[in-house]
C-alpha cells in the first residue's frame, strides 16, 4: 500500500497540470476568445488571464479584434459605354462583434473578398469610362456603404475601401491621349483668336479716340482761324473807318495811302504767282519803289495825327495842262496810265 503512494502523488501532480494547462487561458490585447460548452457557444473571454473548466469547456474561435487589410486582387470590368478596364484595390476592416464573426458567416476574409469584388463590378459597371477615371471618390464612397450594410450581420466593419488602379487598354490610352491632344489644340486655338479679337478691339478703339481727338484738333484749329480771321477783318474795317474819317475832314492824302497800299499787295500777289514765267507790268511800275518814302510820309500824316501835330495843308491848285504836240514831233512810245498818287 505504501509502495502505490508515490504513484498516486505523481497522477494526481500530473493531473494538476494537466487541470491547469487546460483550464487557465491568457488572452493577447486585441484578441477575443469564445468558449463552447459541449459545443455550444457560452461566453467571449476579452485579453487577460482567464480560467475555464476543462473537459467541460474549450476555445471554440480566436479572433483578432485589430483592423486589417484585404488585397483585392485585379478583375475585368465593364462600363456602361461598354470600355473593357482592370481594376484591383483594398479593404480595411474591423470584428467589432466576435460571436457573430465566428458564428454567422464561414470563411470571414472570404467572404468580404468575394463581396467587395462582386460590387466593385456592379458600382463601376454602371458608369461611363470617363465618369469611372474621373470620380474615384464617389466610386470609394458607394462601395464602402454597400460592403458595410452587407457585412454589418457579420460583426464586421469596413472601414474604408479605395479602388488602387484602373487600366484600361493601350488602344483606348492612345484613343484618349489623342482626344485630349485636340482639345488642348481647339483650347489654344481659341485663345488665339481671343487675343486677336482683342487686340482688333483696342486698335479700333484707338483708332476712334485718335480720330476723335483730331476732329477736336482740327475743330479747335478753325475756331482759332475763323477767330484770327474775325480780327483781321475788325483790324481792317478800322482802318478803312480811320481813312473814311480822315477823307471826311478833308485829308486828300489819306486815299491817295489807301490806294497806293492796295496797288503794293496787287503787285505783291502777281510775282508770287507758282505759275508765272512772264510778268506785265504798268510804264509807272518803275516809280513805285519811288513812291514808298511818300507812302511812309502819308502814313504818319494820317496816322500820326496827336494833339500837338499841325494842321493838314489844304490842297495845292492843279496846273494848266500844256497844249498837245504835234502828230510828228510824239513819241512812238505808248503814253503814260497816270498813277494813284499823281
Amino acid at each position: 500500500m505504501t509502495s502505490l503512494l508515490p504513484v498516486f502523488a505523481v497522477a494526481v501532480v500530473v493531473l494538476m497540470f494537466v487541470f491547469v494547462v487546460l483550464g487557465v487561458k491568457v488572452v493577447s490585447q486585441g484578441w477575443e476568445y469564445t468558449v463552447e460548452r459541449f459545443g455550444q457557444y457560452t461566453s467571449t473571454l476579452p485579453p487577460g488571464l482567464h480560467v475555464i473548466v476543462p473537459f467541460v469547456d474549450r476555445i471554440g474561435a480566436k479572433l483578432n479584434m485589430m483592423e486589417q487589410v484585404l488585397d483585392v486582387p485585379s478583375q475585368g470590368v465593364i462600363t456602361r459605354d461598354n470600355a473593357m478596364v482592370t481594376v484591383d484595390g483594398v479593404v480595411f476592416y474591423q470584428v467589432v462583434d466576435a460571436p457573430k464573426a465566428a458564428y454567422e458567416v464561414r470563411q470571414l476574409e472570404f467572404a468580404i473578398l468575394n463581396l467587395t469584388m462582386t460590387n466593385i463590378r456592379t458600382v463601376m459597371g454602371g458608369m461611363d469610362l470617363d465618369e469611372l477615371l474621373s470620380q474615384r471618390d464617389k466610386i470609394n464612397a458607394e462601395l464602402l456603404t454597400v460592403v458595410d450594410q452587407a457585412t454589418n450581420p457579420w460583426g464586421i466593419k469596413v472601414t474604408r475601401i479605395e479602388i488602387k488602379d484602373i487600366s484600361p487598354p493601350a488602344d483606348l490610352v492612345d484613343a484618349m491621349a489623342r482626344q485630349m491632344k485636340a482639345e488642348r489644340l481647339k483650347r489654344a486655338a481659341i485663345l488665339d483668336a481671343e487675343g486677336l479679337r482683342q487686340a482688333a478691339i483696342l486698335e479700333a478703339e484707338g483708332m476712334k479716340q485718335s480720330a476723335i481727338l483730331k476732329a477736336e484738333g482740327g475743330r479747335e484749329a478753325a475756331f482759332r482761324e475763323a477767330e484770327a480771321r474775325e480780327r483781321s477783318a475788325e483790324a481792317e474795317a478800322r482802318a478803312t473807318l480811320a481813312v473814311s474819317e480822315a477823307i471826311a475832314a478833308g485829308n486828300v492824302q489819306a486815299i491817295n495811302y489807301f490806294v497806293a497800299l492796295k496797288y503794293i499787295e496787287s503787285l505783291r500777289d502777281i510775282a508770287s504767282a507758282p505759275n508765272g514765267k512772264l510778268i506785265l507790268m504798268p510804264w509807272e511800275a518803275s516809280n513805285v519803289l519811288g513812291a514808298l518814302g511818300g507812302i511812309g510820309e502819308i502814313a504818319k500824316e494820317v496816322f500820326g495825327k496827336g494833339p500837338d501835330a499841325p494842321p493838314p495843308a489844304s490842297p495845292k491848285p492843279k496846273p494848266t495842262p500844256k497844249p498837245a504836240p504835234s502828230a510828228s514831233a510824239q513819241p512812238t512810245v505808248p503814253p503814260a496810265i497816270p498813277g494813284p498818287w499823281a
